[in-house]
Protein backbone atom coordinates (compact mmCIF):
# COMPACT_ATOMS: atom_id res chain seq x y z
CA UNK A 1 0.00 0.00 0.00
CA UNK A 2 1.26 3.48 -0.88
CA UNK A 3 1.81 6.05 1.90
CA UNK A 4 0.16 8.92 0.03
CA UNK A 5 -2.02 9.51 -3.01
CA UNK A 6 -2.09 12.76 -4.96
CA UNK A 7 -5.13 13.45 -7.13
CA UNK A 8 -4.29 15.97 -9.86
CA UNK A 9 -0.84 16.73 -11.25
CA UNK A 10 -0.98 20.48 -11.71
CA UNK A 11 1.82 22.56 -10.17
CA UNK A 12 0.41 22.14 -6.65
CA UNK A 13 -0.15 18.41 -6.92
CA UNK A 14 3.41 18.01 -8.18
CA UNK A 15 4.78 20.24 -5.40
CA UNK A 16 2.93 18.17 -2.79
CA UNK A 17 4.32 14.96 -4.28
CA UNK A 18 7.88 16.33 -4.39
CA UNK A 19 7.63 17.29 -0.72
CA UNK A 20 6.15 13.99 0.49
CA UNK A 21 8.51 11.87 -1.59
CA UNK A 22 11.47 13.90 -0.34
CA UNK A 23 10.30 13.13 3.21
CA UNK A 24 10.60 9.42 2.41
CA UNK A 25 6.95 8.56 1.77
CA UNK A 26 5.85 6.36 -1.11
CA UNK A 27 3.63 8.44 -3.38
CA UNK A 28 1.18 7.62 -6.16
CA UNK A 29 -0.18 10.37 -8.42
CA UNK A 30 -3.43 10.14 -10.38
CA UNK A 31 -4.16 12.34 -13.37
CA UNK A 32 -7.35 12.47 -15.45
CA UNK A 33 -5.53 13.64 -18.58
CA UNK A 34 -3.08 11.54 -20.57
CA UNK A 35 -0.27 13.99 -19.72
CA UNK A 36 0.71 15.53 -16.41
CA UNK A 37 1.18 19.20 -15.60
CA UNK A 38 -2.25 20.85 -15.47
CA UNK A 39 -1.53 24.53 -16.13
CA UNK A 40 2.06 23.63 -17.10
CA UNK A 41 1.20 21.64 -20.22
CA UNK A 42 2.98 22.48 -23.48
CA UNK A 43 2.24 20.71 -26.76
CA UNK A 44 2.29 21.35 -30.51
CA UNK A 45 -1.13 22.33 -31.81
CA UNK A 46 -0.60 23.00 -35.51
CA UNK A 47 3.06 22.36 -36.32
CA UNK A 48 5.03 19.55 -34.66
CA UNK A 49 8.08 21.76 -34.33
CA UNK A 50 6.25 24.67 -32.64
CA UNK A 51 5.12 24.05 -29.03
CA UNK A 52 2.26 26.05 -27.51
CA UNK A 53 1.68 26.62 -23.80
CA UNK A 54 -1.85 25.38 -23.18
CA UNK A 55 -2.52 27.38 -20.01
CA UNK A 56 0.27 29.39 -18.39
CA UNK A 57 3.22 30.80 -20.33
CA UNK A 58 4.95 33.40 -18.15
CA UNK A 59 6.03 32.50 -14.61
CA UNK A 60 6.84 35.30 -12.16
CA UNK A 61 6.09 33.07 -9.19
CA UNK A 62 8.21 30.17 -10.42
CA UNK A 63 11.14 32.56 -10.12
CA UNK A 64 10.06 33.98 -6.76
CA UNK A 65 8.22 31.49 -4.55
CA UNK A 66 9.86 29.79 -1.58
CA UNK A 67 9.07 26.34 -2.99
CA UNK A 68 10.82 26.95 -6.30
CA UNK A 69 13.70 28.82 -4.66
CA UNK A 70 14.36 25.65 -2.63
CA UNK A 71 13.64 23.28 -5.50
CA UNK A 72 16.21 25.14 -7.65
CA UNK A 73 14.98 24.85 -11.22
CA UNK A 74 18.28 26.12 -12.64
CA UNK A 75 20.21 23.28 -11.02
CA UNK A 76 17.81 20.88 -12.74
CA UNK A 77 18.48 22.30 -16.18
CA UNK A 78 15.39 24.51 -16.45
CA UNK A 79 16.35 27.89 -17.88
CA UNK A 80 14.03 30.71 -16.87
CA UNK A 81 14.61 33.28 -19.60
CA UNK A 82 14.16 36.88 -18.48
CA UNK A 83 12.89 39.54 -20.85
CA UNK A 84 14.58 42.84 -20.18
CA UNK A 85 11.11 44.38 -20.47
CA UNK A 86 8.75 42.14 -18.45
CA UNK A 87 5.57 43.83 -19.67
CA UNK A 88 4.24 46.65 -21.81
CA UNK A 89 0.89 48.36 -22.29
CA UNK A 90 -0.07 49.87 -25.66
CA UNK A 91 -2.18 53.00 -25.36
CA UNK A 92 -4.85 54.46 -27.62
CA UNK A 93 -3.34 56.70 -30.28
CA UNK A 94 -0.12 54.70 -30.67
CA UNK A 95 1.61 55.46 -27.36
CA UNK A 96 2.79 52.83 -24.90
CA UNK A 97 3.89 52.39 -21.31
CA UNK A 98 6.47 49.82 -20.32
CA UNK A 99 8.16 48.28 -17.29
CA UNK A 100 11.80 47.23 -17.48
CA UNK A 101 13.64 45.05 -14.97
CA UNK A 102 15.43 48.27 -14.04
CA UNK A 103 13.29 50.54 -11.88
CA UNK A 104 15.39 53.55 -12.84
CA UNK A 105 14.86 52.91 -16.55
CA UNK A 106 11.13 52.46 -15.95
CA UNK A 107 11.02 55.68 -13.95
CA UNK A 108 12.82 57.56 -16.70
CA UNK A 109 10.31 56.26 -19.25
CA UNK A 110 7.35 57.34 -17.07
CA UNK A 111 8.54 60.94 -16.86
CA UNK A 112 6.69 62.98 -14.23
CA UNK A 113 5.37 59.80 -12.59
CA UNK A 114 8.78 58.13 -12.55
CA UNK A 115 9.69 59.19 -8.98
CA UNK A 116 6.25 58.05 -7.79
CA UNK A 117 6.75 54.64 -9.44
CA UNK A 118 10.13 54.32 -7.75
CA UNK A 119 8.69 55.19 -4.34
CA UNK A 120 5.90 52.64 -4.86
CA UNK A 121 7.88 49.67 -6.17
CA UNK A 122 11.43 50.32 -4.97
CA UNK A 123 11.02 49.40 -1.27
CA UNK A 124 9.02 46.27 -2.18
CA UNK A 125 11.65 45.16 -4.70
CA UNK A 126 14.38 45.73 -2.10
CA UNK A 127 12.63 43.26 0.23
CA UNK A 128 11.20 41.09 -2.50
CA UNK A 129 11.67 37.66 -0.93
CA UNK A 130 10.01 38.78 2.31
CA UNK A 131 7.10 40.37 0.43
CA UNK A 132 6.61 37.30 -1.77
CA UNK A 133 6.82 34.94 1.20
CA UNK A 134 4.22 37.01 3.05
CA UNK A 135 1.70 36.91 0.19
CA UNK A 136 2.47 33.30 -0.76
CA UNK A 137 1.94 31.96 2.75
CA UNK A 138 -0.84 30.06 4.49
CA UNK A 139 -1.78 33.48 5.91
CA UNK A 140 -2.15 31.84 9.31
CA UNK A 141 1.25 32.67 10.84
CA UNK A 142 3.12 35.87 11.68
CA UNK A 143 5.96 36.76 9.28
CA UNK A 144 9.54 36.93 10.49
CA UNK A 145 10.15 40.17 8.62
CA UNK A 146 8.03 42.86 10.29
CA UNK A 147 8.86 45.58 7.77
CA UNK A 148 7.53 43.82 4.66
CA UNK A 149 3.92 43.57 5.95
CA UNK A 150 3.91 47.26 6.85
CA UNK A 151 5.23 48.27 3.42
CA UNK A 152 2.75 46.02 1.68
CA UNK A 153 -0.24 47.05 3.80
CA UNK A 154 0.43 50.73 3.18
CA UNK A 155 0.61 50.28 -0.57
CA UNK A 156 -2.35 47.91 -0.82
CA UNK A 157 -4.46 50.28 1.25
CA UNK A 158 -3.56 53.22 -0.98
CA UNK A 159 -4.34 51.36 -4.19
CA UNK A 160 -7.47 49.47 -3.13
CA UNK A 161 -9.60 52.54 -3.73
CA UNK A 162 -10.06 54.79 -6.75
CA UNK A 163 -7.23 57.00 -5.55
CA UNK A 164 -3.90 56.78 -7.34
CA UNK A 165 -0.66 58.69 -6.85
CA UNK A 166 -0.10 58.84 -10.60
CA UNK A 167 -0.97 61.89 -12.64
CA UNK A 168 -0.19 60.61 -16.16
CA UNK A 169 -2.19 58.10 -18.16
CA UNK A 170 0.78 55.85 -19.03
CA UNK A 171 1.60 55.17 -15.37
CA UNK A 172 -2.05 54.80 -14.40
CA UNK A 173 -2.74 52.32 -17.22
CA UNK A 174 0.51 50.43 -16.63
CA UNK A 175 -0.33 49.69 -13.00
CA UNK A 176 -4.00 48.99 -13.67
CA UNK A 177 -3.03 46.43 -16.29
CA UNK A 178 -1.02 44.56 -13.66
CA UNK A 179 -3.91 44.79 -11.16
CA UNK A 180 -6.20 43.22 -13.78
CA UNK A 181 -4.29 39.94 -13.35
CA UNK A 182 -6.53 39.45 -10.31
CA UNK A 183 -9.42 38.82 -12.75
CA UNK A 184 -11.88 40.59 -10.47
CA UNK A 185 -13.34 43.87 -9.35
CA UNK A 186 -11.25 47.02 -9.80
CA UNK A 187 -10.19 48.61 -7.57
CA UNK A 188 -10.21 46.24 -4.59
CA UNK A 189 -7.91 45.00 -1.85
CA UNK A 190 -7.28 41.78 -3.77
CA UNK A 191 -6.43 43.55 -7.03
CA UNK A 192 -4.14 45.99 -5.21
CA UNK A 193 -2.29 43.09 -3.57
CA UNK A 194 -1.85 41.42 -6.97
CA UNK A 195 -0.60 44.70 -8.46
CA UNK A 196 1.98 45.08 -5.70
CA UNK A 197 3.10 41.45 -5.93
CA UNK A 198 3.44 41.23 -9.71
CA UNK A 199 4.43 44.87 -10.12
CA UNK A 200 7.45 44.69 -7.86
CA UNK A 201 8.65 41.25 -9.02
CA UNK A 202 9.06 42.70 -12.52
CA UNK A 203 11.93 44.70 -10.94
CA UNK A 204 13.34 41.87 -8.82
CA UNK A 205 12.99 38.18 -9.73
CA UNK A 206 11.36 39.03 -13.07
CA UNK A 207 8.61 37.62 -15.27
CA UNK A 208 10.45 34.75 -16.97
CA UNK A 209 9.49 32.19 -19.60
CA UNK A 210 10.92 28.66 -19.31
CA UNK A 211 13.06 27.86 -22.31
CA UNK A 212 11.14 25.34 -24.40
CA UNK A 213 7.82 26.00 -22.70
CA UNK A 214 6.07 25.65 -19.36
CA UNK A 215 6.22 21.86 -19.51
CA UNK A 216 9.92 22.07 -18.62
CA UNK A 217 8.91 22.98 -15.05
CA UNK A 218 6.51 20.03 -14.82
CA UNK A 219 9.13 17.69 -16.29
CA UNK A 220 11.70 18.72 -13.67
CA UNK A 221 9.23 18.13 -10.84
CA UNK A 222 8.13 14.78 -12.27
CA UNK A 223 11.75 13.65 -12.63
CA UNK A 224 12.39 14.39 -8.95
CA UNK A 225 9.23 12.56 -7.89
CA UNK A 226 10.15 9.51 -9.95
CA UNK A 227 13.72 9.57 -8.63
CA UNK A 228 12.29 9.32 -5.11
CA UNK A 229 10.00 6.41 -5.90
CA UNK A 230 6.83 8.24 -6.93
CA UNK A 231 4.55 6.57 -9.47
CA UNK A 232 2.30 8.34 -12.01
CA UNK A 233 -1.06 7.03 -13.21
CA UNK A 234 -2.18 9.14 -16.18
CA UNK A 235 -5.51 8.78 -17.94
CA UNK A 236 -6.93 7.78 -14.55
CA UNK A 237 -9.89 9.90 -13.45
CA UNK A 238 -10.61 9.45 -9.73
CA UNK A 239 -14.39 9.71 -9.46
CA UNK A 240 -14.75 8.46 -5.89
CA UNK A 241 -12.36 8.59 -2.94
CA UNK A 242 -13.17 4.91 -2.39
CA UNK A 243 -10.96 4.15 -5.41
CA UNK A 244 -7.93 5.09 -3.27
CA UNK A 245 -8.70 2.38 -0.72
CA UNK A 246 -7.06 2.70 2.67
CA UNK A 247 -4.29 5.07 1.61
CA UNK A 248 -3.35 6.91 4.85
CA UNK A 249 -2.82 10.31 3.19
CA UNK A 250 -4.75 11.76 0.27
CA UNK A 251 -3.92 15.21 -1.12
CA UNK A 252 -6.39 16.63 -3.61
CA UNK A 253 -5.29 19.14 -6.21
CA UNK A 254 -8.93 19.72 -7.13
CA UNK A 255 -11.56 22.45 -6.89
CA UNK A 256 -14.14 22.47 -4.07
CA UNK A 257 -16.75 21.51 -6.68
CA UNK A 258 -14.74 18.45 -7.71
CA UNK A 259 -14.06 17.56 -4.05
CA UNK A 260 -17.80 17.54 -3.38
CA UNK A 261 -18.21 15.19 -6.33
CA UNK A 262 -15.54 12.63 -5.43
CA UNK A 263 -16.23 12.73 -1.68
CA UNK A 264 -19.84 11.78 -2.41
CA UNK A 265 -21.79 11.84 0.88
CA UNK A 266 -18.82 11.45 3.18
CA UNK A 267 -18.54 15.16 4.05
CA UNK A 268 -20.36 16.60 7.07
CA UNK A 269 -23.39 18.64 5.99
CA UNK A 270 -22.05 21.92 7.37
CA UNK A 271 -18.71 21.61 5.60
CA UNK A 272 -20.44 20.55 2.40
CA UNK A 273 -22.64 23.64 2.53
CA UNK A 274 -19.56 25.83 3.01
CA UNK A 275 -17.95 24.34 -0.09
CA UNK A 276 -21.12 24.89 -2.10
CA UNK A 277 -21.07 28.55 -1.08
CA UNK A 278 -17.54 28.94 -2.43
CA UNK A 279 -17.58 31.53 -5.20
CA UNK A 280 -15.92 31.18 -8.56
CA UNK A 281 -14.79 34.21 -10.53
CA UNK A 282 -14.88 35.37 -14.14
CA UNK A 283 -13.57 33.13 -16.84
CA UNK A 284 -10.61 33.12 -19.17
CA UNK A 285 -11.01 32.47 -22.88
CA UNK A 286 -7.86 31.33 -24.64
CA UNK A 287 -6.69 31.73 -28.22
CA UNK A 288 -3.60 30.12 -29.72
CA UNK A 289 -2.24 31.36 -33.02
CA UNK A 290 0.41 30.02 -35.34
CA UNK A 291 1.96 33.01 -37.12
CA UNK A 292 4.71 33.68 -39.61
CA UNK A 293 6.14 36.86 -38.08
CA UNK A 294 6.53 38.67 -34.76
CA UNK A 295 3.43 40.63 -33.77
CA UNK A 296 3.69 43.97 -35.64
CA UNK A 297 2.90 46.27 -32.73
CA UNK A 298 2.40 49.86 -33.87
CA UNK A 299 4.66 51.13 -31.12
CA UNK A 300 8.14 49.56 -31.54
CA UNK A 301 8.66 49.66 -27.78
CA UNK A 302 6.03 46.97 -27.26
CA UNK A 303 7.90 44.55 -29.51
CA UNK A 304 10.49 44.08 -26.74
CA UNK A 305 8.02 43.00 -24.06
CA UNK A 306 7.66 39.50 -22.67
CA UNK A 307 3.99 40.13 -21.80
CA UNK A 308 1.62 42.67 -23.35
CA UNK A 309 -1.57 43.96 -21.69
CA UNK A 310 -4.35 45.13 -24.01
CA UNK A 311 -6.89 47.23 -22.18
CA UNK A 312 -6.53 50.81 -23.28
CA UNK A 313 -6.70 53.54 -20.65
CA UNK A 314 -6.99 53.14 -16.89
CA UNK A 315 -10.70 53.94 -17.12
CA UNK A 316 -11.18 51.45 -19.96
CA UNK A 317 -9.64 48.61 -17.95
CA UNK A 318 -11.75 49.37 -14.89
CA UNK A 319 -14.88 49.36 -17.06
CA UNK A 320 -13.93 46.14 -18.83
CA UNK A 321 -13.08 44.20 -15.69
CA UNK A 322 -16.05 45.36 -13.61
CA UNK A 323 -18.46 44.65 -16.46
CA UNK A 324 -16.98 41.18 -16.83
CA UNK A 325 -17.35 40.52 -13.09
CA UNK A 326 -21.01 41.54 -13.42
CA UNK A 327 -21.50 39.00 -16.19
CA UNK A 328 -21.65 41.45 -19.09
CA UNK A 329 -20.09 40.44 -22.40
CA UNK A 330 -17.99 43.41 -23.39
CA UNK A 331 -16.83 43.67 -26.98
CA UNK A 332 -13.38 44.91 -25.96
CA UNK A 333 -12.26 42.65 -23.08
CA UNK A 334 -8.94 42.90 -21.28
CA UNK A 335 -6.46 40.67 -23.12
CA UNK A 336 -3.01 39.35 -22.20
CA UNK A 337 -0.69 38.48 -25.08
CA UNK A 338 2.64 36.67 -25.21
CA UNK A 339 4.82 36.11 -28.28
CA UNK A 340 7.13 33.54 -26.63
CA UNK A 341 9.80 33.69 -29.33
CA UNK A 342 10.57 37.30 -28.38
CA UNK A 343 12.13 35.96 -25.17
CA UNK A 344 12.86 32.38 -26.25
CA UNK A 345 13.94 32.19 -29.92
CA UNK A 346 13.85 28.37 -29.77
CA UNK A 347 10.05 28.61 -29.82
CA UNK A 348 10.13 29.69 -33.48
CA UNK A 349 10.80 27.03 -36.11
CA UNK A 350 10.57 26.78 -39.87
CA UNK A 351 9.23 30.28 -40.29
CA UNK A 352 6.44 29.74 -37.75
CA UNK A 353 6.02 30.87 -34.17
CA UNK A 354 3.29 30.62 -31.49
CA UNK A 355 1.23 33.45 -30.06
CA UNK A 356 -0.52 32.92 -26.71
CA UNK A 357 -3.44 35.10 -25.64
CA UNK A 358 -6.19 35.22 -23.00
CA UNK A 359 -9.30 37.37 -22.72
CA UNK A 360 -11.12 37.99 -19.44
CA UNK A 361 -14.77 37.04 -19.97
CA UNK A 362 -17.83 36.35 -17.80
CA UNK A 363 -18.03 33.09 -15.86
CA UNK A 364 -19.10 30.27 -18.16
CA UNK A 365 -19.00 32.43 -21.31
CA UNK A 366 -19.59 30.30 -24.40
CA UNK A 367 -18.12 32.62 -27.05
CA UNK A 368 -15.32 31.36 -29.27
CA UNK A 369 -12.57 33.87 -28.40
CA UNK A 370 -10.43 33.63 -31.54
CA UNK A 371 -11.97 36.48 -33.52
CA UNK A 372 -12.50 38.63 -30.44
CA UNK A 373 -8.84 38.32 -29.41
CA UNK A 374 -7.58 38.66 -32.98
CA UNK A 375 -9.42 41.96 -33.32
CA UNK A 376 -8.03 43.23 -30.00
CA UNK A 377 -4.47 42.47 -31.13
CA UNK A 378 -5.12 43.95 -34.56
CA UNK A 379 -6.26 47.17 -32.88
CA UNK A 380 -2.71 47.75 -31.61
CA UNK A 381 -0.85 45.73 -34.26
CA UNK A 382 -2.39 46.31 -37.72
CA UNK A 383 -1.45 43.49 -40.05
CA UNK A 384 -1.39 40.81 -37.35
CA UNK A 385 -4.28 38.96 -39.02
CA UNK A 386 -2.25 38.59 -42.22
CA UNK A 387 0.45 36.64 -40.34
CA UNK A 388 -1.93 33.99 -38.95
CA UNK A 389 -1.74 30.54 -40.56
CA UNK A 390 -3.75 28.61 -37.93
CA UNK A 391 -5.71 29.30 -34.76
CA UNK A 392 -7.60 27.56 -31.98
CA UNK A 393 -9.99 28.92 -29.38
CA UNK A 394 -11.10 27.61 -26.01
CA UNK A 395 -14.08 29.36 -24.46
CA UNK A 396 -14.54 29.78 -20.73
CA UNK A 397 -17.30 27.16 -20.82
CA UNK A 398 -14.96 24.68 -22.55
CA UNK A 399 -12.23 25.07 -19.96
CA UNK A 400 -14.00 23.11 -17.22
CA UNK A 401 -14.37 19.88 -19.25
CA UNK A 402 -10.69 20.26 -20.17
CA UNK A 403 -9.70 20.74 -16.52
CA UNK A 404 -12.33 20.36 -13.75
CA UNK A 405 -10.38 22.81 -11.59
CA UNK A 406 -11.28 25.63 -14.00
CA UNK A 407 -14.93 25.94 -13.00
CA UNK A 408 -16.73 28.10 -15.55
CA UNK A 409 -13.34 29.01 -16.99
CA UNK A 410 -12.08 30.40 -13.67
CA UNK A 411 -8.36 29.60 -13.92
CA UNK A 412 -7.76 31.17 -10.48
CA UNK A 413 -9.56 28.35 -8.68
CA UNK A 414 -12.05 30.75 -7.09
CA UNK A 415 -12.92 34.43 -6.98
CA UNK A 416 -10.06 36.55 -5.66
CA UNK A 417 -11.97 38.54 -3.07
CA UNK A 418 -10.68 39.66 0.32
CA UNK A 419 -12.83 37.10 2.11
CA UNK A 420 -11.80 34.24 -0.14
CA UNK A 421 -8.17 35.22 0.15
CA UNK A 422 -8.36 34.77 3.92
CA UNK A 423 -10.90 31.92 4.10
CA UNK A 424 -10.00 29.77 1.12
CA UNK A 425 -11.95 27.56 0.54
CA UNK A 426 -13.58 27.70 3.99
CA UNK A 427 -12.81 29.28 7.35
CA UNK A 428 -10.53 26.71 9.02
CA UNK A 429 -7.47 27.18 11.20
CA UNK A 430 -5.56 24.86 8.90
CA UNK A 431 -7.02 25.58 5.45
CA UNK A 432 -5.55 22.40 3.90
CA UNK A 433 -7.30 19.97 6.26
CA UNK A 434 -10.78 18.62 5.67
CA UNK A 435 -13.21 16.82 8.02
CA UNK A 436 -12.17 13.52 6.43
CA UNK A 437 -9.21 11.95 8.29
CA UNK A 438 -6.04 12.04 6.23
CA UNK A 439 -7.66 13.95 3.35
CA UNK A 440 -6.20 17.35 2.43
CA UNK A 441 -6.92 19.96 -0.21
CA UNK A 442 -3.87 21.40 -2.01
CA UNK A 443 -5.23 23.18 -5.10
CA UNK A 444 -5.24 26.90 -5.87
CA UNK A 445 -8.58 27.00 -4.05
CA UNK A 446 -6.44 26.97 -0.87
CA UNK A 447 -4.00 29.68 0.29
CA UNK A 448 -2.17 31.43 -1.18
CA UNK A 449 -4.29 30.99 -4.31
CA UNK A 450 -3.54 31.01 -8.05
CA UNK A 451 -0.33 31.09 -10.07
CA UNK A 452 2.47 28.61 -10.65
CA UNK A 453 4.22 28.83 -7.30
CA UNK A 454 3.69 25.36 -5.84
CA UNK A 455 2.98 26.81 -2.41
CA UNK A 456 -0.53 25.36 -1.98
CA UNK A 457 0.83 21.86 -2.52
CA UNK A 458 3.98 22.46 -0.49
CA UNK A 459 2.13 23.89 2.51
CA UNK A 460 -0.53 21.17 2.41
CA UNK A 461 2.18 18.50 2.33
CA UNK A 462 3.98 20.09 5.29
CA UNK A 463 0.69 20.13 7.21
CA UNK A 464 0.17 16.43 6.46
CA UNK A 465 3.74 15.58 7.50
CA UNK A 466 3.34 17.40 10.81
CA UNK A 467 -0.01 15.88 11.64
CA UNK A 468 0.59 12.30 10.51
CA UNK A 469 4.33 11.81 10.87
CA UNK A 470 5.33 14.35 13.52
CA UNK A 471 7.77 15.86 11.04
CA UNK A 472 8.29 19.55 11.78
CA UNK A 473 11.48 20.09 9.79
CA UNK A 474 10.66 20.53 6.09
CA UNK A 475 12.46 18.11 3.81
CA UNK A 476 15.22 19.49 1.63
CA UNK A 477 14.10 20.13 -1.93
CA UNK A 478 17.27 20.96 -3.86
CA UNK A 479 18.97 18.31 -6.03
CA UNK A 480 21.88 18.24 -3.57
CA UNK A 481 19.78 17.33 -0.52
CA UNK A 482 18.75 13.84 0.58
CA UNK A 483 15.37 12.70 1.84
CA UNK A 484 14.82 12.96 5.60
CA UNK A 485 13.51 9.50 6.50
Amino acid sequence: MTDAAIVGTGPNGLAAAVTLARAGLSVSLFEKAVTIGGGLRTEPLFDRSVPHDICSAVHPMAAASAFFRKFDLAARGVRLLQPDMPYAHPLPGGGAAAAWRSISRTAEHLGADGPRWTRLMGPLAARSSAVVDLILSSQRTLPRDVVAPLLLAQRVSAHSTARTPFTTEPARALLTGVAAHSVGKLPSVASAAVAMLLGHTAHSSGWPLPEGGSVRIADAMAADITAHGGVFHTGHHIRDLAELGDTPLVLLDVSPKEFLSIARRRLPARYGRALRRYRYGPGAAKADFLVTDPIPWTNPLVRQAGTVHLGGSHADIVRQENSTVSGDRVADPFVLVVDPAVTDPTRASGGNRPVWAYAHVPHGDTRDPVDMIRRRIEEYAPGFSDTITASRGLSAAQYEPYNPNYVGGDIAGGAMTLRQSLARPTARRDPYTTPLPGVYLCSSSTPPGPSVHGMCGYLAALSALRRHHGLRTPPGLSPKEKELI
